[in-house]
């Protein structure tokens, strides 16, 4: 059967309806206008009340960011060559498959509240994802230099010479963009207690300090928007360097001795332990936690897959200079870099205090920030089409000449950001909303970690499931408009 975008749009809406019948959409805010109404003029007012304590913590947020990537992109390159092995390729699926916040509350319990704890949350998972990201660039590296090669050479002089210097424009490129996205992680783990920007949004937000707030979250914008103008490759060491100084100054409080074997025993579950009944542990953990976890993770991803999906649809167009005009064009890119520039989590806590406790603010959160990546990564390829001096401007222009084009690259991106939609519905349990990560969180602080490792597998297996998919559909759409073309061009000779 094809596999076209219609089929893809109908199975969307389809599940996101039967999603509807398990998310709970009651907000319960006490005032949400009142509240908004107080956080906008705190935007307008901003009020830099520490604004030493608040350099320090922007500084550490860098720290936190430039140590945690770098980590990760040093051991993902070096496991790149090997990732076809699964030995390699699997572990680093688990690591990428686990949310920051979720390494940063397991290390809590053997590193503590320190520097380490931050700098690991970061660089573990992004092992996993630099790993996958390189080996694609050295794979796809130019074969032609490579031939040139006597055939004695060996495969790590082929690598050295020829794969790794023809990949590395493309391996500064997503490095630049993962130390974007470190720069979130850094800032949300503050979330945690870490002393990053986070930690200062949360307590102003809690105290209903909102022009402080307004402060954190301006200077957080100030720090990531022009990332791409300011990072050097020559200056990278030294911003490193200056990093690893930064974090020696935070005290590194102490574990106690033991910590670290007290966590690895606490990781045998309590009937292995203690040699009690494994049926009610594991009616514990699977049904009372594991099941409607997973259930709440998948609804709340699939309505905010769909949201994203609406949202970029129908926001891509708005840094068209051709549908929205120059200036309305660089209006709608200053907001979409806005959105995709602000953490989903930090995000879904400010409209928490706005609309109450509920999924809502979540969905409303990851629809946003993830419609806004597709939209500006769909914005930018619009500008490579080649377009008729014909085609019609403005809506017209969106509705039969742009989108008609993009609809396969479209759906390929929305398809690869399903599977981090649900990762990140997984943390939102961190905001007193009943996804897995509630009840890892609420295990971990019983300091039951067999339950909360447990969890975090089911966590786990979801997203390798959606990663499955999404890759066979994306398969499957690439092989169907192959085909297409094939046809059109079958019919064109004919002609």
């Amino acid at each position: 059967m094809s596999l076209s975008g219609r089929h893809l749009l109908l199975g969307l809406v389809g599940s996101s309806l039967l999603a509807l019948f398990f998310v709970d959409l009651n907000a319960g805010g006490p005032d949400p206008w009142l509240t908004l109404s107080r956080i906008a003029e705190g935007l307008l007012t901003p009020s830099f009340h520490n604004p030493g304590e608040l350099l320090r913590a922007a500084g550490l947020t860098l720290a936190f960011a430039f140590c945690g990537v770098a980590f990760g992109a040093t051991i993902g390159l070096v496991l790149a060559p090997f990732y076809r092995l699964r030995r390699v390729r699997w572990p680093c699926i688990a690591m990428r498959a686990l949310h920051e916040i979720f390494w940063a509350l397991l290390l809590l319990n053997i590193t503590g509240l320190s520097p380490l704890t931050g700098v690991l949350a970061i660089g573990l998972p992004y092992t996993g994802i630099f790993a996958k990201v390189f080996s694609e660039y050295l794979d796809e590296a130019d074969a032609r230099a490579e031939a040139a090669l006597p055939q004695v050479a060996s495969p790590l002089l082929r690598l050295l010479w020829v794969r790794l210097p023809a990949s590395l424009p493309q391996i500064r490129t997503y490095s630049l963009y993962r130390l974007e996205c470190g720069l979130r992680s850094s800032a949300v783990l503050g979330f945690i207690g870490l002393p990053t920007l986070g930690f200062h949004l949360e307590s102003y937000f809690k105290q209903a300090y909102y022009a402080e707030a307004a402060a954190v979250f301006l200077i957080f914008l100030a720090l990531i928007l022009p990332l791409r103008h300011w990072v050097r490759w020559r200056l990278v060491p030294l911003f490193i360097g200056m990093s690893i100084w930064a974090l020696a100054q935070v005290p590194f409080p102490p574990m106690g001795q033991g910590a670290v074997w007290r966590f690895l025993t606490d990781l045998v579950p309590a009937p292995a332990r203690i040699e009690a009944d494994w049926l009610p542990w594991l009616e514990k953990v699977l049904v009372d936690q594991a099941l409607p976890g997973a259930i709440a993770t998948l609804s709340l991803s699939q309505i905010a897959f769909g949201g994203a999906t609406v949202m970029a649809a129908l926001s891509f167009p708005i840094i068209v200079p051709r549908v929205a005009g120059h200036i309305g064009a660089t209006l709608g890119h200053g907001i979409l870099v806005i959105l995709r520039s602000t953490p989903e989590y930090m995000l879904a806590f400010v409209l928490l205090q706005i609309l109450g406790p509920s999924m809502l603010p979540a969905i409303i959160a990851l629809a946003l920030h993830n419609g806004a990546i597709i939209a500006h990564l769909l914005g930018r390829q619009s500008g490579d089409l080649t377009i008729r001096p014909d085609a019609p401007r403005g809506l017209n222009f969106w509705a039969w000449e742009l989108f008609p084009r993009l609809t396969g690259n479209f759906w390929a991106l929305c398809l690869y950001r399903w599977e981090i939609i649900l990762r990140e519905s997984a943390i939102m349990g961190l905001l007193g909303i009943t996804t897995l990560g509630f009840y890892v969180q609420a295990n971990l602080q019983q300091l039951r970690i067999d339950r909360a490792l447990l969890l975090l597998a089911v966590t786990i297996l979801l997203t390798a499931l959606i990663d499955t998919a999404s890759r066979a559909l994306r398969r499957r759409m690439q092989a169907q408009q192959v085909l297409r073309i094939e046809g059109t061009r079958g019919s064109a000779t004919k002609a």
